[in-house]
């Protein structure tokens, strides 16, 4: 039958790993993988002998096509990460809108996954949450990132590594201020913590101890009082000359400070560039 099966495995501890999703992996004619060597080892331990084909963020168009006409061909198939559900900030991602557009039927065997993990025992309100993947490398694009977040009152979600954990932090104090921050590292795992602290206490610890392992951050919204309305278009004027100083594009700190505030993006927009 032409399915894609999206397979969430453990992100880990092997224990948490499903009966319907061993039985699917069981079943299929082969199964997409992030990284053959470490989807070998999950099926290993599940005694299940499957071909693996590799498909990750650098396979291209060509490759996830490939894999969707053997689907439609007749085979099934299954995608997994390294660890946790696919494609969410995942390449698996392609995979479905492929599918999706020739017809091909998708269908879900759910799994553990890090991000509501990390919220579930963050100790932050989790009612409403925005999930924002890992931070770019490039500076400009990671400040407007953060730049275009801060007035968010929903709880953020955050991946990083450990190696780029201080300056990520450190990034973060600086757009998004002091706020509570809970640091979920290797989650499900014989080393597994969870750090409750604030922004500037995780910079100060962390700018003396080596972190290690993978990092999900969950950080507290915007307060009420960070996101107040301005009252005149010149109040709202400053807010958006403050988003540009800390990297924001104008056109971006216009349209964000225009939605909190009710201004006209195009007014705010005009008054910045009569100004430079």
């Amino acid at each position: 039958m032409s399915v894609l099966y999206i397979v969430g495995t453990p992100i880990g501890n092997l224990g948490d790993m499903t009966y319907r999703a061993v039985e699917t992996l069981k079943s299929v004619d082969f199964i997409c993988a992030e990284d053959t060597r470490v989807t070998q080892k999950l099926l290993n331990y599940f005694e299940i002998k499957k071909p693996t084909v590799s498909y990750h963020r650098h396979s291209g168009e060509e490759a996830a096509a490939r894999i969707v006409s053997r689907i439609a061909a007749g085979e099934s198939c299954a995608v997994v990460t390294d660890a946790g559900m696919p494609c969410i900030s995942d390449p698996g991602e392609d995979l479905v809108r492929l599918c999706a557009e020739n017809g091909i039927r998708t269908e879900v065997v759910p799994g553990p996954t890090a991000v509501c993990s990390a919220l579930a025992v963050s100790g932050l309100s989790t009612s409403r949450f925005c999930f924002e993947g890992f931070l770019s490398t490039t500076k400009r694009l990671r400040y407007e990132h953060l730049a275009s977040i801060s007035g968010e009152r929903r709880t953020l979600v955050f991946y990083e590594a450990p190696h780029k954990l201080i300056y990520t932090l450190r990034d973060m104090l600086e757009y998004l201020g002091d706020r509570k921050i809970s640091l979920c590292r290797e989650l499900t795992k014989i080393h597994e913590e969870i750090m409750r602290t604030t922004l500037s206490q995780a910079v100060e610890y962390y700018s003396s101890v080596t972190p290690k392992g993978e990092f999900v951050l969950v950080i507290e919204g915007a307060k009420e009082s960070e996101t107040d309305t301005a009252e005149t278009v010149e109040d709202a004027l400053l807010q958006v000359k403050s988003l540009v100083a800390k990297g924001m594009r104008g056109a971006d700190a216009c349209k964000q400070i225009a939605k909190a505030t009710g201004f006209s993006k195009g007014e705010l927009y005009s008054l910045l560039v009569s100004e430079e």
